[in-house]
């Protein structure tokens, strides 16, 4: 028999209502938990991410399109946004700052509905290729017109424009990060409303058996264009945020590199659940802000995660969650902990030994000039010194095959656990 019924109550789900609540309770009070103007800029750049990569993960995950080319609509929402930010500065728009944001969703919405019928023509790889086509074609446009899009040094505003509402003038970064968190937290509520609408599963179906969707009498080319128009309008707002908290937009803001981006991040987090993006979101600021400044071969590492995620957890963190949340719910996690500690240590020291070499072969190739010492994570490491070359590579060799000796332990007691679970099932009725 079902739990559920011990935690949802008519009219109201009291499971849901406390996860949003203790979610709008984390956005009120980071900023006053992390002071620092680091930590603003990185909590102000992570809400207006969720909203994008959330808004992204309406076309990959719940629609199953593949897009190379979102960047087209949070970019042009952030140059609509940019502008209207001077005509308001000028006193040629009577609108509050605040709602700059919503420009920019309607500039996306717009786009993603003059765009996004011939986009959505076909699904899978043709869409694909459609969404980089036009992303292409759209980064182009940013350079030929530089009247719109401001050239190399784009357009920039000042924010702090109008008559302050309550006072607020969105001068201090903390006002800002207000902002960003009531859209964030509106624009997530939204988008999970849709995914429990009839669009929402008809949007699923459409992933699932696009024939059998057809067969049944539904379009499904207008399923996908709708849910592209609303894509591009919660991409928009997201890309008027960062007009806001930025006050430029470049040309970069439409490139493949930034759609890339979104791509990478709503996978590595997990486009099959909706928190899953929300964590790409996470990871992708503290990837771009923190882990640039810890290593100038950041890039690196990230792509080796990405390829590590892609071929052992392609249904990204939020997978992994979610199944040992069904372990620890049938009271077997307490038998997998000694095996992700010794998964935790093992991964560490495989990792240092790795980090070491890379850290090493970069400055060798491309930073030799600054002299032979590196200095990464509170060491220093002599790319000419022998013993060091050594000591990494035996961590590095030492760390793979311990760790690979306790992932072979921790697959079979992973295995055996599952087994369990589904003899659990079986035998409570469940096929």
């Amino acid at each position: 028999m079902s739990n559920a019924k011990y935690y949802q109550f008519k009219p109201f789900n009291v499971g849901r209502f406390v996860v949003w609540g203790a979610f709008a309770l984390v956005l009120l009070l980071a900023p006053l938990l992390f002071k620092s103007s680091l930590a603003m800029t990185v909590l102000s750049q992570m809400g207006y991410t969720i909203i994008i990569c959330l808004s992204y993960n309406i076309l990959l995950g719940q629609g199953g399109m593949l897009s190379f080319g979102h960047a087209v609509y949070t970019g042009l929402g952030a140059f609509l946004s940019i502008h209207a930010l001077n005509l308001i500065g000028a006193g040629r728009l009577p609108l509050p700052v605040s709602l700059v944001p919503v420009v920019g969703g309607l500039a996306g919405a717009a786009v993603a509905a003059l765009l996004g019928w011939v986009t959505t023509k076909k699904g899978a790889n043709t869409f694909a290729m459609i969404t980089l086509g036009v992303g292409e074609l759209v980064f182009a446009m940013s350079l030929m017109f530089p009247e719109f899009f401001g050239g190399e040094g784009g357009i920039s505003s000042n924010r702090v424009v109008g008559k302050p509402l309550f006072g607020i003038s969105f001068g201090p970064q903390i006002e800002v990060y207000y902002l960003i968190a009531l859209y964030c937290f509106v624009c997530t509520g939204a988008m999970f409303a849709l995914t429990r609408t009839p669009l929402g599963r008809m949007l699923n179906a459409v992933r699932d058996n696009p024939e059998r969707v057809e067969f049944i009498g539904y379009n499904t080319q207008v399923v996908r264009y709708i849910a592209f128009i609303i894509a591009g309008f919660f991409a928009g707002i997201g890309g008027g945020l960062t007009a806001l908290n930025f006050e430029i937009v470049t040309a970069e803001s439409v490139s493949a590199i930034r759609s890339g981006g979104y791509l990478l991040f709503t996978f590595l987090g997990g486009a099959l659940f909706f928190f899953g993006p929300i964590i790409g979101a996470m990871l992708s600021v503290l990837a771009l802000v923190l882990l640039s400044e810890v290593t100038k071969a950041w890039q690196i590492y990230l792509g080796v995660i990405f390829m590590v995620m892609v071929m052992f957890a392609p249904g990204g963190i939020s997978s992994l969650v979610m199944m040992n949340l069904r372990v620890a719910g049938f009271g077997k996690w307490r038998r997998l902990w000694a095996s992700y500690l010794g998964l935790a240590v093992t991964l560490l020291v495989w990792l240092a030994g790795a980090a070491a070499m890379v850290e090493m072969i970069y400055h060798l190739q491309l930073d030799a000039g600054s002299g032979d010492e590196v200095k990464f994570l509170g060491t220093t490491l002599n790319i000419r010194s022998t013993n060091t070359w050594l000591v990494s590579a035996a961590l590095f060799v030492v760390g793979y095959a311990l760790f690979e000796l306790v992932r072979r332990r921790f697959k079979l007691q992973w295995g055996t656990i599952q087994e369990e679970i589904e003899k659990e099932l079986h035998r409570r009725g469940h096929t």
